[in-house]
């Protein structure tokens, strides 16, 4: 992956039907993406006011 990409896959579940995290390095905004055959699905993670959860650069591996 280069380095000036926008979105950065952290977290990675499954086989068949696979569940991945991914960061927008803009906003730090991080997105569940549900793959299962054909379909998928992308949305927003949210803290428990509903509000985006954001990656914790120090946790997370962003590269800003």
């Amino acid at each position: 992956m280069r380095g000036d990409e926008r979105f950065e896959k952290i977290y990675t579940q499954g086989k068949l039907t696979t569940l991945e995290i991914w960061v927008d390095k803009e906003t730090g905004v991080q997105y569940l993406f549900r793959h299962d055959g054909h379909a998928g699905g992308l949305t927003p993670l949210l803290d428990s006011e509903g509000k985006p959860l954001l990656a914790d650069s120090k946790k997370d591996s962003l590269s800003h």
